[in-house]
Parts: C-alpha cells; structure tokens; sequence
C-alpha cells in the first residue's frame, strides 16, 4: 500500500481540526482529576516547617478520587495539613467525605467555605473529624501546632463585616480563610503565610488573558501566589468542582508550603 506524503500545510490543518476535540477531552475527561502537586518555598534560610493546604473539596461521591487525593498527601508525609473550605455541596455526601478525610495522617486544620454553610450541615462531625487527625475545625479560632512553633488561625466566614484574628507573637501564623478578597481587610497585620481557596482558579484559563469567571470573594486574587501588606497569600485551585466538571489550564492541585 503506497502512503501519502504528510506535507506541512495538511498537517497544520490536520492539528488545528483536532484542536477543539483536544480542548474538549482534556478539559471534560483529563484535568478535572488529574492532580498535581505544587510546591513553594517561603522560607528565606532553612525552613523549620513543611506542610499541604488543599482546598475546595466538594465531594460529590466520586470516592476513589478523593481517596487519591488523600493518598497523596499521606505519601508527602506533611507535619500539618491545612483545608480552606467547601468540603461538599449536599449534606448526602458529608459522611463519605469525612470518613475518607479521616484518613489523612496529619494533623488537619480546616476552616468552612460558603457551600459547607450554604449545604446546612451541621458541623460537629467535621470538627470531630478534624480532632480525630489531631488538628482542629476552626472557626475565628486560632490553635497551635504540636510543637507549639506554628499558631493557626481560622476564619469562619460567616459575615463580611466580621473581626479577624490578628498574628500572635513570638511564633510562625498560618491565617485560613475561603475568601482571599478578605486579606484585604487584614490591613498591615502581618502573617508568614495566608492561605485560601473559593476561586478554583476560574476552571477555565484561557492563555494570557486568564480566567473566564470567578466567584464573588475573589478579586484579583484567582490564583497562585499574591504578596500583599498582610504576607504572602497563596489561593489554591481546589481539588473539585462546581457548576461544570471541567476544567482547562486549572488543574486541581495539592500544595506543599515551606516556611
């Protein structure tokens, strides 16, 4: 059988035709499980504390990815694990998820998203969950770490116009919070690292000009690394999804902190 020659012009053609298909399968059927795992160094010198913030769960039942998710960080082997909110979107699918969270080795520190209040459910459970790993349900609570080096601080969410806690002296603070807009209103309190999430990182990125949409509480805060008069604030991509199960150039992500 005789092959016809593949000339440059029919291959161009040939890619940009596929290009849609491409687009299509990786958004709806690649990236919005396929994890990654991002990592950030924000000590200057040696750091003293290694730890994995993932955030927007929204377990909607798919148990063996968010089974996965909590292998991954186990196998990272963190000192603590921080959580920033919207562990589901229906109160049906809360005893999964905390049973599979329950799984993580760490001590985990978490605070509710908009969805986690939005669903109704109560939040005994989860802070019994929370405990459980050693860490803590933290709502306007600050707690700290095992070594006592590290103060986590927590914001509940509830209200816009409610008081934030400030740092605490003579340690290292982690404040969490779902909505990075609100390190807008930490002033010039500083904090070795601010962490949030809410965003997914918009899900759908088109190259330069960004995310398509994003949720209210965001700002210019969508995604990455932001440092602003309060401390480096790092808005992570959310491990699931909302409205869509798609997601393009976003893919969902669990970060390991230095500091």
């Amino acid at each position: 059988m005789k092959l016809s020659k593949v000339t440059r012009r029919r291959f161009i053609l040939g890619a940009l035709a596929l290009s849609p298909v491409a687009v299509v399968a990786d958004a709806g059927w690649i990236e919005p499980s396929w994890l990654k795992v991002r990592r950030l160094k924000l000590a200057k010198e040696k750091p003293t504390h290694r730890f994995v913030h993932f955030t927007d769960l929204h377990h909607k039942g798919d148990r063996a990815y968010c089974e996965s998710v909590v292998k991954t960080i186990n196998s990272l082997s963190p000192d603590f694990v921080c959580f920033t909110g919207d562990i589901i979107e229906d109160e049906v699918h809360l005893a999964e998820a905390l049973e599979i969270l329950s799984g993580i080795k760490s001590p985990l520190y978490g605070v509710p998203g908009n969805h986690d209040y939005w669903a109704k459910i109560p939040f005994d459970g989860i802070a019994a969950c929370f405990a459980k790993t050693g860490g803590g349900w933290l709502l306007d609570q600050q707690v700290l770490t095992r070594d006592g080096k590290v103060n986590i601080i927590g914001a509940s969410c509830v209200s816009v116009n409610q008081p934030l806690l400030p740092p605490q002296a003579g340690v290292k603070n982690v404040f969490l919070m779902h909505y990075p807009a609100w390190v807008k209103k930490l002033g010039d309190q500083k904090y070795d690292v601010l962490l949030a999430g809410h965003s997914h990182g918009g899900q759908v990125r088109i190259p330069i000009y960004g995310p398509i949409t994003v949720p209210f509480g965001v700002d210019e805060y969508d995604l990455g690394l932001f440092q602003t008069p309060s401390g480096p604030l790092y808005v992570g991509s959310g491990i699931g999804w909302f409205l869509w199960p798609i997601r393009f150039r976003c893919r969902p992500e669990i970060t390991v902190i230095e500091i």
